[in-house]
């Protein structure tokens, strides 16, 4: 969940992605797929490089969607330590980390949860194609984890930008897909659960 604020994916918002409506949709469709799944969930949420700017500025176009929130939840504020409970996925449902940078792996903190985090696949969705999704794709499949790209559920300011954003991500070994290839993947594994 990459920074799915909203200055980024609302309409009011002063960077709104182009087809925010849609994109908002199937954000709601895949954070409601990871609660009835019981999915954990890594945040990022983008914040301003310096606090007299975060003072001076709106600060409610900086929240991140309410509905992206899960009741279990804990956040880190973005500074440069790796400090985290062992018992961090037992404890809660999702981790927001802050961040004052486009690329996530920048923050050490954030850099460790998802190095160290033992996942089948990670299915990204949020903001910017161009910016943080790439990053954090190319970060991931970097350190040969599964990345799974959600492609109507992520938003661009930029559409020449998104198509190469995609295509790198492509080349490096992520995987395009859209809600509805998520949700028909996951009803067909449950099946297949069930018959044995």
């Amino acid at each position: 969940d990459i920074d799915t604020q909203r200055c980024f994916v609302s309409d009011s918002g002063r960077a709104c992605v182009h087809n925010s409506e849609t994109v908002l949709a199937n954000i709601r469709r895949v954070i409601a797929w990871t609660r009835l799944k019981h999915i954990y969930v890594v945040s990022t949420k983008q914040v301003p490089a310096c606090c007299c700017d975060f003072q001076r500025g709106n600060t409610k176009s900086l929240q991140k969607i309410a509905w992206t929130l899960r009741n279990r939840r804990t956040q880190y504020d973005a500074t440069d330590c790796t400090d985290l409970p062992n018992e961090i996925v037992e404890k809660y449902d999702q981790v927001i980390f802050c961040k004052r940078c486009i690329d996530p792996f920048e923050k050490p903190r954030v850099d460790r949860m998802l190095t160290e985090l033992e996942a089948d696949e990670f299915i990204l969705i949020g903001a910017l194609v161009e910016g943080a999704i790439k990053s954090t794709a190319l970060g991931l499949l970097a350190r040969r984890k599964n990345v799974r790209v959600l492609v109507d559920a992520i938003g661009t300011c930029n559409a020449k930008e998104e198509k190469r954003a995609l295509r790198d991500m492509r080349a490096k070994g992520a995987k395009l897909s859209d809600t509805e290839a998520l949700m028909s993947s996951s009803a067909a594994r449950l099946l297949r659960k069930q018959s044995y």
